[in-house]
């Protein structure tokens, strides 16, 4: 039986890294959306910025960084979710879209044994499309697939992109995952 390569490519920071696609001048920049953030740069989140914190809370430290607040724009957003999807179909026909900034991707018929470089095209390729960066994460399951995009997001030098490929890297990274995390 044939062992299953499943991705799990997540968008990130989807509704920042898009008003960040219209707007260049963000980049670097924390960045926030809505009167009650629900979504925040990277560069927001380490300045302690929290999902569910009202603006008026985080607007001094925002403006003092040369940050920006954005109102939600749903229709931008989804937009740029289907183009990305649409970028991520090239790459296989067995694709499930998990929500708005994330999708599955059953890699195994494929004939690809370069799991990782695969990872870094889809990831380049994204990029160069649409703008919007994204983080793979590559297991035998859509779980540890997750898994895998946690650290692969956390872990420089994962270069976005983490492969789960023996029992020992499962085990290792498991055992550093919070069961609330899954």
């Amino acid at each position: 039986m044939e062992e299953r390569v499943i991705a799990l490519v997540d968008c990130n920071n989807l509704y920042t890294s898009c008003e960040r696609v219209f707007n260049p001048s963000l980049k670097g920049k924390p960045v926030v959306v809505d009167g009650c953030i629900m979504a925040r740069s990277s560069e927001a989140k380490v300045l302690g910025i929290e999902v569910g914190t009202p603006v008026f809370k985080a607007e001094s430290i925002l403006k003092s960084r040369g940050g920006a607040i954005f109102s939600s724009n749903y229709a931008l957003y989804g937009d740029m979710s289907g183009r990305v999807m649409e970028v991520l179909s090239q790459f296989t026909p067995e694709m499930e879209i998990y929500s708005i900034d994330e999708s599955f991707l059953e890699l195994s018929r494929l004939g690809i044994k370069d799991y990782p470089q695969l990872g870094q095209e889809i990831r380049e390729r994204v990029r160069q499309w649409t703008g919007i960066p994204v983080s793979i994460g590559i297991g035998p399951t859509k779980t540890l697939a997750k898994v895998a995009n946690r650290f692969a997001k956390r872990t420089p030098e994962c270069q976005g992109v983490m492969t789960l490929n023996s029992p020992e890297e499962i085990k290792k990274l498991l055992a550093m995952t919070e069961v609330g995390d899954i």
